[in-house]
């Protein structure tokens, strides 16, 4: 059975003949719903803006608030999809079986990115492995999630790039979530010493440095931990908090590899001539 036998048959069910369409539709339906899918497009990106205006005054609750931005667009764009074919098709109950043929025919015809993006999108706002405001790792690409939409989610990078990812990545891409929906994050910071300076003493600076930014969160679920661990021509400290406000990671980290530097000098902690390393991750 093929694609456009299918086709054939859902259409003539929900009587698209030319001689069923041309008793529906009009050139004041065909305007109509031209009116309602600007309207969808227009009233989505305004509800998207308010969303986003709202969680932007209260960082507390930003991600949360964030997060219902993907769903209010599905709602808007089924209304409108709604809107635009009962008065056309007038579906009935038993006429949702040839729906299916028609899917299965735009399928068959060419709409298999299409439609796996859609799907992906779909399961995105309901399964939630990520969500809008959330730092990730998906096909390579970390950053901060600033939209995810029904074929696409958009990540700003570090580096203030914009990085779009087709929604059925989903299926094929392992995705790392730094936060999980928490404004709080775990950051890792690294400073390098010499072979034969004092160990104790330098993590003990490091130490200091990460609960005296102004950036960290400590708490008994949030603790700061420094660990030590020998390379080949030097040490390595690593330290690790975290941060009250997951987009103040590339801050926390300049700021506490800064002071800690700094405190290295004065106390005379030789260290070698290798850059301080950040993981992101």
């Amino acid at each position: 059975m093929t694609a456009g036998s299918t086709a054939v048959r859902a259409g003539r069910a929900l009587n698209l003949t030319p001689e069923g369409l041309g008793a529906t539709v009009d050139a004041s339906t065909v305007l109509g719903a031209v009116v309602v899918l600007v309207g969808a497009y227009v009233g989505a990106k305004l509800l998207a803006f308010g969303l986003s205006v709202a969680a932007e005054r209260s960082p507390s609750r930003r991600i949360t608030i964030k997060m219902f931005v993907p769903i209010v667009k599905v709602i808007v764009y089924a209304v409108a999809l709604y809107l635009i074919l009962i008065p056309v098709l007038d579906l009935t109950a038993a006429q949702l079986f040839a729906v299916s043929g028609l899917v299965g025919a735009a399928i068959g015809f060419g709409l298999q990115d299409l439609v796996s993006g859609v799907f992906g999108g779909l399961i995105l706002i309901t399964e939630r492995p990520y969500q809008v405001g959330d730092k990730i790792t998906i096909d390579g690409q970390y950053g901060e999630v600033v939209d995810i939409g029904l074929r696409s989610t958009s990540v700003q990078t570090p580096g203030d790039s914009t990085v779009v990812v087709q929604n059925d990545q989903l299926f094929q891409a392992s995705i790392v979530n730094a936060n999980a929906g928490d404004p709080e994050m775990l950051v890792t910071v690294d400073v390098a010493i010499a072979s034969e300076a004092d160990t104790d003493e330098a993590m003990a600076v490091l130490r200091e440095a990460l609960i005296t930014s102004q950036y960290v969160h400590v708490s008994d679920d949030h603790p700061v931990r420094v660990r030590v661990a020998d390379e080949v021509t030097h040490q390595r400290i690593r330290g690790r908090a975290y941060v009250g406000d997951h987009r103040d990671e590339l801050a926390f980290a300049s700021d506490v590899t800064r002071r800690a530097r700094a405190a290295f000098e004065r106390r005379d902690i030789e260290t070698p001539e290798l850059p301080a390393r950040y993981d992101p991750e």
